[in-house]
């Protein structure tokens, strides 16, 4: 999740006007790396516990049988019933592999995504001591999202069996049994039927996902900052403040549009592919069944729904899409900035 501003750190230049000797900078990579995994575990831990009720809801319509009556009539339907049924506490049901997962994908995405801005000037295709062209930023989104999708996929799997039981995802009358809710008993019974690969079931939706989602992640964010800089810029009066004005980051209010306008794009572009990767990973263990497929699970969907299903619980992602990166990419930046490790 290039020297542009100050706006935030994650997406600097490691060439400014204070970059350090040549002689550290091995030292300041490394450095960089480990602020990236730790900042981005403790941003990602913040907001799943924002955003892990409404991605409960999200699952739950996302994988409701289209050849059946549909449980839940839209969100807030689906809200009063798991409230009802479950207590507020049971929005929350399995959020132990999700947290995990959150701090594995964040510091994933932060990491990675700095190991394609070294590529890009690795190969010439960026200078170090130039502002990074927003093409390139939305490239190293997509090379972030690309690598980050195989940590994802595992947990996401755990997760989604979690948050939907079996009995939902299957015709009435049915005789599976109903999946365990406690991670490891879930991990165990996903390596009993399909070994180590069936824990990467849904690997493409999540790859489509991710690498479309998080290059609009990454770039959109920064789209919003240069558009709020260069607005905070034409205001200025005189140079003195203009260079105050990049001398500093963003006023927090405008760090929050930014990162929520990330959050909302990410889930929006790609979300057919996120429905197709949960219905995947919400279907039946064992029993015979054959495994679904992405291409499969797409044109059963289509034929039963149309457009319309690709986008069930689209509306409830993207608002609670926006506080979550909002908050993930202030927490991050707020450490980088102040509490840097060395």
């Amino acid at each position: 999740m290039a020297s542009i501003s100050p706006v935030f750190a994650v997406h600097r230049s490691d060439s400014t006007p204070s970059h350090e000797p040549l002689a550290a900078k091995p030292r300041t990579a490394i450095m960089d790396s480990v602020e990236d995994i730790l900042y981005g575990s403790i941003a990602g831990i913040v907001g799943k516990y924002i955003e892990y009720p409404f991605d409960t809801v999200k699952v739950r319509l996302q994988s409701q049988p289209d050849h059946l009556p549909l449980r839940y009539t839209g969100p807030l339907d689906c809200f009063r019933q798991s409230i009802r049924s479950d207590g507020l506490l049971g929005l929350y049901r399995g959020i132990s592999a999700p947290l995990v997962g959150a701090a594995l994908e964040n510091s994933s995405l932060f990491f990675f995504e700095r190991i394609g801005r070294e590529t890009l000037f690795k190969f010439g295709f960026c200078a170090r001591d130039q502002q990074m062209p927003l093409p390139a930023l939305w490239f190293t989104g997509a090379f972030s999202g690309m690598f980050t999708s195989f940590v994802l996929t595992p947990v996401e799997l755990v997760k989604c069996k979690i948050q939907v039981p079996v009995e939902e995802a299957v015709p009435a009358g049915a005789t599976h049994r109903a999946a365990p809710l406690r991670p490891m008993a879930v991990i165990r019974e996903i390596f009993r039927h399909d070994g180590l690969i069936g824990f990467w079931h849904g690997q493409m939706g999540t790859l489509i996902r991710e690498a479309g989602g998080c290059a609009a992640w990454f770039g959109g964010k920064e789209t919003t900052s240069q558009l709020f800089m260069q607005r905070n810029l034409q205001k200025a009066n005189t140079q003195a403040e203009r260079d105050a004005i990049q001398a500093s980051p963003l006023p927090l209010w405008q760090q929050a549009v930014a990162g929520a306008s990330a959050g909302v794009s990410y889930n929006f572009l790609f979300f057919p592919a996120d429905t197709i990767k949960s219905r995947m990973q919400t279907s039946p263990l064992g029993g015979g069944l054959a495994k679904t497929t992405f291409a499969g699970e797409a044109m059963a969907l289509w034929r039963q729904t149309g457009l319309k299903g690709f986008y069930r619980g689209c509306g409830i992602t993207c608002l609670r899409s926006a506080p979550s990166s909002a908050f993930i990419f202030m927490v991050y930046d707020g450490l980088k900035k102040y509490v840097p490790l060395a």
